[in-house]
């Protein structure tokens, strides 16, 4: 069970009154009040832990387990892989039957789509901006005029150390600036 917060608002009943009336025993339900996108969810950790080979995985909601679909589906694909279960109860899957399992491998397939779109997207998205000039990335500390005075100074025999001071850059900025360079 999850909630994103613990306030009047957000509670368990509904989710604790599902799992009960399942079978589910009250001493093996997991609880977290806090957001789903957290790695570090101590009930998640602890029902994972709990779970052994045989066990059957039972939330109330898909979106309860885990922070997106990838996400979920990783959970559930390491759940099989130690022969444990997964069970929603509102979208009545199961992959402990045939319908349930292809129902999750559908949405694995689905989230491999997303993904596939989305780099799609994001290199047209490159694309279309490195046409109108624009490259990606992160801005460069040191500009062209720069980096060509720094180059003079090194020729002329300044340490990098001077240079570092001299233009208040780190050295690991000047180093980097100086291997694009070539």
């Amino acid at each position: 069970m999850r909630v994103s917060s613990e306030t009047d608002r957000q509670n368990t009943n509904l989710q604790k009154d599902a799992l009960i009336q399942e079978g589910i025993d009250e001493r093996h339900i997991f609880e977290d009040n806090m957001s789903g996108t957290r790695d570090d969810r101590p009930g998640l950790k602890a029902v994972l832990e709990y779970l052994k080979k045989g066990d059957t995985l039972v939330v109330w909601k898909l979106d309860r387990l885990g922070r997106s679909l990838t996400h979920l589906l990783r959970i559930v694909t390491d759940l099989q892989e130690k022969k444990i279960a997964f069970k929603s109860l509102t979208e009545n899957m199961d992959t402990s039957t045939a319908h349930g399992e292809f129902i999750f491998n559908l949405f694995g397939s689905l989230a491999q789509y997303e993904g596939a779109l989305a780099r799609e997207r994001i290199l047209a998205g490159l694309e279309a901006a490195k046409k109108r000039g624009r490259i990606g990335g992160r801005p460069r500390k040191i500009d062209m005029e720069k980096l060509s005075m720094i180059s003079d100074l090194l020729k002329d025999g300044k340490s990098k150390a001077e240079i570092c001071r001299t233009f208040n850059i780190p050295r690991s900025t000047l180093n980097d600036s100086l291997n694009r360079m070539g």
